[in-house]
């Protein structure tokens, strides 16, 4: 069996998981069990996308991003503040309000997500617009969540991924090329960080699917990001901050992405348990007169990640009245307002750097075929003796995972309660057989040993 190690970012905290279940039911690629009362996550189905999390009232899973300590690690420091953070806050505390707090909180530099977000829509655009044979729709690539998806679940789909790096990675990559030489520092001296909204993200840093090595450092959690900057408003220094328009700062609520890149026959999808069934209908080729589907595991895009701090339906309507008041005081065409903003030279071409994803299907039984097949077999032979409720009792989130989990040899037939409650009875009917079965001996009575030591006595 392959047993290649990934990184996650999403871990089960034991001593506080109560073996309820939840977790169990909610996770879209069967990558949870629950075994002698406590969860267990298998790394190779996580996909990073906080649903456990989100749903666990035990708190019993921790996200691990980086805290804001790790800064005295570097002597600089750039903060990448995606757009899914401006929404935390309502129109009254403006993106300079923000831009200064992050400066207060110890960062050196701030670039703006939103500018690179225009990069990768017209990346997008012009991809779709030359794209001439191979399959429909295609599939965004900006929510690593979904690419882990389609790897463990949905490897039919790759071919079907746009090949456009996320727009927090394109501009790691540009100041990774240009702030060295700019700043008069070594590389290694500069520190470069993405505010989270979800897990995932910190996962692609950690083991990035889409490049060879993420051009990050790491991430910082949105939530906590948020309650610091809340903390420290204030100051007036006049900050150079390259920035996007309305176009890039509509990227991180659902549908933002197709906003920017101006894609008429395409629409959003948000929601883990929406997007699965989404790639179902494309994998079976159900809407191929659609050129193209944003996809975000989180509901409501980013701004409703597991780390974000604010309500998601909050947070896309502050998004939703900053991008109106940009939108308000820019040109009157997409084309005259990119035109202000998109100055940047020898920004990075996701071609340049983007990595083919690769397969990694969850169900693998066996490294060698016929042992794999034999298995198969038998776990086909132990599913139909199951009752096919998958109620989740077992600890297992379906019967097809139990059989699975059985012929893997990590499971018994009686975790199902319902097989144990048959093998429990049968065990006492068999006893009252026996019982049945066993002569009755007639014993004398003991003699009463009390009363004889007494007569002795007298």
């Amino acid at each position: 069996m392959v047993t290649t190690e990934y990184l996650h970012a999403v871990e089960l905290l034991r001593d506080k998981c109560q073996g309820c279940v939840g977790c169990v039911k909610v996770c879209p690629t069967e990558a949870i069990r629950v075994r002698n009362g406590k969860a267990e996550i298998l790394g190779d189905r996580c996909i990073d996308c906080g649903a456990c999390a989100a749903k666990c009232p035990y708190h019993a899973f921790h996200i691990q991003v980086n805290p804001l300590s790790v800064l005295s690690k570097y002597a600089y420091n750039i903060v990448l503040p995606p757009t899914a953070l401006y929404g935390q806050f309502a129109l009254s505390v403006s993106r300079e309000d923000i831009w200064q707090s992050l400066i207060n909180l110890g960062f050196n530099e701030i670039f703006d997500v939103s500018l690179a977000a225009e990069y990768a829509a017209c990346e997008l655009k012009e991809y779709l617009e030359q794209y001439t044979g191979g399959a429909k729709p295609l599939i965004s690539s900006s929510c690593p969540a979904v690419l882990r998806l389609i790897q463990v679940k949905f490897p039919e789909l790759i071919n079907q991924v746009v090949p456009i790096l996320p727009p927090e990675e394109l501009a790691a990559i540009y100041l990774r090329k240009h702030a060295p030489e700019r700043l008069h520092m070594a590389p290694e001296d500069i520190g470069i960080w993405y505010i989270a909204p979800c897990p995932a993200k910190e996962a692609n840093i950690r083991q990035a699917v889409d490049v060879e090595n993420s051009a990050l450092t790491g991430s910082i959690g949105l939530g906590e990001i948020y309650g610091l900057v809340l903390k420290n408003l204030g100051g007036a220094a006049m900050l150079q901050v390259p920035t996007g328009s309305s176009y890039g700062m509509s990227w991180d609520f659902a549908g933002g992405e197709l906003l920017a890149a101006d894609l008429p026959n395409a629409f959003a999808v948000h929601g883990i348990e929406n997007i699965g069934e989404l790639l179902e209908q494309i994998s079976m080729n159900k809407m191929p007169q659609l050129d193209y589907v944003e996809c975000s595991a989180c509901q409501g895009g980013c701004i409703g990640g597991v780390l974000a701090a604010e309500n998601k339906f909050v947070a896309e309507s502050n998004l939703q009245q900053r991008v109106r008041l940009m939108r308000g005081q820019e040109g009157a065409s997409r084309e005259e307002t990119l035109a202000v903003t998109m100055k940047l030279k020898d920004f990075p071409c996701s071609k340049d750097y983007h990595k083919e994803l690769v397969a990694r299907p969850m169900m693998q039984l066996d490294d060698d075929i016929m042992e794999a097949m034999r298995k198969f077999e038998r776990m086909e032979e132990v599913l139909c003796a199951l009752p096919g409720l998958d109620c989740g009792a077992c600890g297992a989130p379906s019967c097809q995972c139990l059989a699975e989990d059985i012929v893997q040899g990590k499971a018994h037939e009686i975790d199902c309660i319902f097989k144990l409650r048959s093998s429990v009875h049968k065990l006492a009917q068999g006893m009252a057989d026996l019982v049945k079965q066993i002569p009755i001996s007639h014993e004398p009575e003991p003699l009463n040993t009390v009363e004889d030591d007494n007569d002795e006595g007298k």
